[in-house]
């Protein structure tokens, strides 16, 4: 009894070495999933869909992921080591199944040097990886580092469907969400002085005519 107590104090504590030792990337999950969490910027809520890692063994450690940000789709790049410095422009290709690969043009995040996106032609880019079984991005970093990564879309079709509800979208719409208060507000704030007054004026004129 005793050397069998020995034995299987043993095995337990040899599985938590072994547990310990593992790589995060290996015990991480293989799907695409849905998250809402707060832009440590404007403390504002959004959600994202976010791709599973590439295998480690042969590319690098990248995410991908579809956001919807002040009710407007992104499309985001999380790499592992730095990619540019903050608020920087660099090029991602990206290629769905075989076809021919896009050449993307982002800028990193004003807080960030591992993650950038683009708010143009993101739902064209959202749409064709609900079309596709898996993408395959190449990033170009500022030090000339070549960052690639493969992952599959077998799942990715509900967690970005349900980013794009968070946006007023739908899947092979224009992908132009309903303008709303918040687009106004967000605009009218970047107007000068001058331009806001006439676009005021322009408001006045439109509401008299309704009542």
């Amino acid at each position: 009894m005793r050397v069998g107590f020995f034995v299987m104090n043993s095995f337990k504590r040899s599985i938590g070495v072994i547990l310990l030792l593992s790589p995060l990337t290996s015990l991480a999950s293989n799907n695409w999933s849905y998250h809402q969490e707060n832009d440590r910027l404007t403390n504002r809520s959004f959600s994202f869909a976010r791709s599973p890692m590439p295998r480690t063994d042969l590319y690098d450690d990248l995410r991908l992921a579809v956001a919807c940000k002040d009710n407007r789709l992104h499309v985001i790049i999380e790499a592992g080591v730095l990619i540019a410095s903050q608020g920087s422009a660099f090029d991602v290709d990206i290629q769905i199944d075989k076809q021919a690969p896009v050449k993307v043009p982002m800028r990193t995040f004003p807080d960030s040097k591992r993650k950038g996106y683009t708010d143009q032609q993101a739902k064209q880019i959202a749409d064709a990886l609900l079309s596709g079984q898996s993408v395959f991005i190449r990033v170009n970093t500022m030090i000339r580092r070549v960052l690639s990564g493969e992952m599959p879309l077998d799942d990715a079709a509900a967690p970005i469907k349900q980013v794009y509800a968070d946006c007023g979208l739908t899947a092979g719409s224009t992908g132009t969400a309903e303008y709303s208060l918040v687009n106004f507000n967000d605009a009218f704030s970047k107007l000068s002085p001058e331009q806001q007054r006439v676009v005021l004026d322009k408001l006045k004129g439109i509401m008299g005519e309704l009542h």
